[in-house]
């Protein structure tokens, strides 16, 4: 028993996620392990008897039983607890391992336990404060608000006056969580080991999962998150983050503001204060864009419990624990995936999930490309904007269950932020479509963002070969305009920056071909309607109108029309906008060389023109 005490006690002061320590402290003590192996193995060993069972007798091929089995699966995993319960959910991102009709089931994991006796929440709460709950709050109540997994809510009001949510962790959380990872981890690695259906490496998945529930347990990390994207987000309006209270905050007891609100999925409490629900959408699809592809920060668990709608048009963000972070180069890389996925390039995009880190530089993307193509081809017809994102997502699981892909920890986060957050939109909205939600958003750090490889990717955006597509360039305008904070001088300094970058080169080439082609048509039509007035004798018939003069081929200058008109619709844009850039326009290196090629076009034209009318031949 002593033993037993001893490892409990090295097991709650372990404040970081190591493995080689909790091996020692359970390897050289079995007692503990023995008893919670026993809780744990047994019911895992008979239900997977039961699997195989249905395996042997070909059950498991009913969708009906294989639906059943899954929710089995998942309700075993709840009744084991909090670690198999995070476990689950990190397996419910990983269709390179899981079966999609399990994926499914494990997605719909809640992190919902009830909660644990108030006197063990009030000692734990003086411990780790080092003072009687009475002294540090004016009130505190006893019976908690929720309880999930880790932790439980107390409602309070401090000293000052000010009402608080006070988060508690479950007595011997670290010590339970700890020896269940130990269990986890070695049934991995022995599934890695005899299971050679399984390529992906699961004692690597269990480390990152110790990894984040250790920072998950550490409730001065949580504040830390809380602050820092609070900070990030202060200049958006419409987004509140809770006050943390640090001089009552410790590494079990987070005390944070308390925020009066509602579930953002509760639509007649929404309506009730005077919201609309799907501005509230808008609101939580652009700040969860702008996490993941400008500041690279992103709330990993925006759970309808975690996103409340506010009386004075805020959304609020709770719950700061599960955070992730994503590089620069892998924020461009979704970027670009998006462009290649718009254009139907699926060779570039397979190259693109290499780049990610989905697939090893040294597989065949060969068998793979086809396989993006039925998944995507289908969606892509009625648009990006109308893509349905949990079929396709569905339909990628089956992908990347055939094929050796390998989901990177920060993109299994992404997606469940992302499927979460469309689930959230459906219940508000039933047409909602988080991709055409997001495409605007994408649009516009394409058409704003300087970085080279996003310049590269406009390029590939815009052109099909040589030829510029100007109906892409309008769509790619329309759909920037249509973000709210859009800053319409910086989105036309960079449509001056490509224009006149090494990656527009292509595009100045089109625009001199195209004023050379109109302006040579009006100076010919001109030259044609006051041919009509001469005497006939000196009208040649070579110089006589071919078609209807009604044809006035300035219309034909519709691309260059049609994006001005663009430029017009945006919010805020006025002429001077224009004229303010002339200089720089004037200034341009390049716009000089573009005006001496316009002009040697003409002239060429002209030539040609004069040769062909002498020698009686109509131009």
């Amino acid at each position: 028993m002593a033993e037993d005490l001893g490892d409990f006690i090295e097991a709650a002061g372990l404040l970081k996620y190591d493995p080689a320590a909790i091996t020692r402290i359970y390897a050289g003590h079995p007692q503990r392990l023995i008893r919670r192996l026993w809780q744990t193995l047994v019911p895992i060993g008979l239900f997977l008897l039961g699997v195989a069972s249905d395996w042997l007798f070909g059950l498991l091929r009913q969708s009906e039983r294989a639906r059943s089995r899954a929710q089995e699966c998942a309700e075993l995993l709840v009744e084991l607890g909090p670690a198999f319960i995070k476990a689950g959910q990190a397996l419910s991102t990983r269709p390179d391992i899981v079966p999609p009709v399990l994926l499914e089931e494990l997605g719909q994991l809640q992190d919902q336990l009830p909660g644990f006796d108030s006197d063990l929440a009030m000692a734990c709460i003086e411990e780790d404060l080092g003072a009687p709950v009475h002294t540090l709050f004016e009130e505190l109540e006893r019976e908690p608000i929720s309880a999930a997994s880790l932790g439980q809510v107390h409602r309070g009001v401090l000293k000052n006056g000010e009402r608080v949510a006070v988060k508690v962790q479950r007595p011997g959380l670290r010590e339970q969580i700890t020896l269940d990872l130990y269990i986890v981890r070695n049934i991995a690695s022995w599934l890695n080991k005899n299971i050679g259906l399984i390529r992906s490496d699961l004692v690597a998945l269990i480390d990152e999962l110790g990894r984040r529930v250790f920072e998950e347990m550490d409730y001065l990390n949580e504040a830390s998150n809380a602050e820092r994207f609070r900070t990030l987000h202060h200049h958006n309006a419409r987004i509140a983050v809770p006050i943390i209270h640090r001089d009552v905050t410790s590494r079990r007891v987070l005390t944070m503001e308390w925020i009066d609100g509602v579930k953002l999925t509760n639509l007649p409490a929404v309506r009730e204060l005077g919201i609309d629900p799907d501005d509230m959408v808008n609101v939580g699809v652009n700040c969860s864009l702008q996490q993941l592809l400008e500041h690279g920060f992103f709330h990993a668990d925006p759970h309808p419990g975690n996103l409340l709608a506010l009386k004075n048009g805020q959304l609020c963000y709770l719950d700061f624990g599960m955070m992730s972070e994503v590089s620069r180069e892998s924020r461009t890389g979704l970027i670009q995936a998006v462009v290649h996925l718009v254009n139907r390039n699926f060779g570039k995009l397979s190259k693109d999930f290499v780049t990610l880190g989905f697939l090893a530089e040294d597989v065949n993307l060969e068998p793979i490309v086809p396989a993006f193509e039925q998944v995507f081809s289908q969606a892509l017809e009625m648009g990006v904007s109308r893509m349905d994102f949990k079929s396709v997502t569905d339909d990628m699981s089956g992908v990347m269950y055939r094929f050796p892909f390998r989901v990177p920890p920060y993109y299994a986060l992404i997606i469940r932020s992302l499927v979460t957050l469309e689930g959230i939109a459906l219940s508000v909205d039933p047409e909602f479509k988080i991709l055409g939600a997001a495409y605007p958003y994408f649009a516009r750090r394409l058409m704003e963002d300087p970085d080279p490889q996003l310049r590269q990717s406009l390029k590939e955006m815009l052109f099909d070969g040589e030829a510029f597509r100007w109906t892409r360039l309008e769509n790619l305008v329309s759909s920037a305009a249509s973000q709210a904070d859009l800053d319409l001088e910086t989105l036309l300094d960079q449509l001056l920056n490509f224009l006149f970058s090494a990656n527009g080169g292509l595009l100045r080439d089109q625009l001199v071909e195209t004023t050379v082609e109109r302006l040579d048509a009006i100076g010919w039509s001109t030259m044609q309607q006051l041919g009509t007035r001469l005497p006939k004798r000196l009208f040649p018939q070579s110089l006589k109108p071919s078609g209807s003069l009604n044809e006035d081929p300035r219309l034909q200058l519709e691309p260059i029309r049609q994006l001005i008109q663009v430029l017009q619709s945006l919010p805020g844009f006025n002429s001077e906008m224009l004229l303010r850039r002339l200089p720089r326009v004037m200034n341009e290196p390049d716009a000089r060389r573009m005006g001496l090629k316009v002009a040697q076009g003409l002239a060429e034209r002209g030539v040609v023109r004069l040769v062909k009318v002498a020698a009686g031949v109509r131009p």
